[in-house]
């Protein structure tokens, strides 16, 4: 059945939006409701004609449980690449899509960022700027260094592509091996061998079963001393304790958009670790955020009106 046929006896199916269907760009959307997350939900009778519902980007939390009471929904598309967070509340027999492609450019431009920040020393000049100290030293640069992005989608295609005209050298690992447009992707299975190599490690994958803790005391003991470990996937995929071991005794050092816990509690460890630079999870909202985010949101919607496939889907009824 086509979302846009009828059904003798109900009213037509409901989108619920987090941004006005005007700011989209395209043509107004028949049935479209507005809520950004923010303030009260949608009245039931609302949510009870649901049947495609884009997630709030900032206010994903209080969304959530709203799925279990939208008896027609089809469709969540979410608005982040990542949606360990949406799985549990997802009810049976809805499709789910994610943001594949939205955050790539901003998350990617953030982990180039925090590597040459970390290899440049800049946290350390901007504390001496602060105390009005001339400080120079020699650091080390990205030329020349050897790379290893770890997670091989989207996000870390596009780490690859910014990374390439440092004259650095790109190792790429993902779930399975394959060939890339820069060479060969490395399967998982390959990363013990690849990591005593490698003086930058960049994390892009997503946080499943698989991926949690990925990053333990044996990641870390084959990771080369003085190696730069950079994290812009889930705080959860790296063992917190078994970071700041290394961390610690600087052996390593760490560039983390993501930690867990996440928000770092005030006083945790990591704040004070030594060779840490932390950013509190800023890599996909920048200002390439929304104009990515209303592209996406407009495709799928005209997907959805035409009875077409949509993009993104992680996970379809039957599949």
């Amino acid at each position: 059945m086509s979302p846009t046929d009828a059904v003798p006896g109900r009213p037509p199916g409901r989108i619920l939006l987090p941004y006005p269907a005007e700011q989209l760009g395209g043509p107004p959307q028949p049935g479209a409701e507005l809520w950004d997350g923010s303030g009260e939900p949608p009245s039931q009778r609302v949510l009870d004609e649901v049947e495609f519902f884009v997630l709030p980007y900032r206010h994903t939390a209080p969304a959530l449980p709203l799925l279990a009471r939208m008896a027609r929904l089809r469709v969540v598309q979410s608005l982040s690449a990542g949606v360990e967070n949406v799985l549990p509340f997802l009810p049976p027999g809805v499709t789910l899509c994610n943001a594949r492609g939205v955050h790539d450019a901003s998350t990617a431009e953030l982990a180039v960022a925090l590597v040459l920040a970390s290899l440049r020393g800049l946290p350390d000049f901007v504390r001496a700027q602060d105390a009005g100290r001339w400080q120079g030293r020699q650091l080390h640069s990205l030329a020349d260094r050897s790379v290893l992005v770890v997670g091989h989608g989207s996000i870390g295609q596009a780490v690859e592509d910014r990374l390439t005209p440092f004259e650095c050298t790109v190792r790429r690992v993902a779930r399975t091996a394959r060939t890339g447009p820069g060479g060969p992707v490395h399967a998982m299975a390959d990363l013990p061998g690849l990591l005593p190599g490698a003086d930058v490690v960049v994390l892009t994958v997503p946080l499943t079963e698989a991926t949690r803790g990925l990053v333990d005391e044996a990641f870390l003991a084959a990771m080369k001393d003085g190696a730069l470990l950079v994290n812009v996937a889930r705080g959860a995929v790296v063992d917190t304790a078994a970071l700041l071991v290394e961390l610690n005794r600087g052996r390593l050092a760490a560039a983390l958009d993501v930690t867990d816990p996440e928000p770092l509690p005030v006083g945790h460890p990591l704040w004070h670790a030594p060779n840490t630079l932390i950013t509190p999870h800023t890599g996909g909202d920048s200002s390439a955020f929304l104009p990515r985010a209303h592209r996406l949101i407009r495709t799928q919607l005209a997907h959805w009106l035409a009875g077409e496939r949509l993009e993104n889907v992680i996970l379809a009824p039957g599949a």
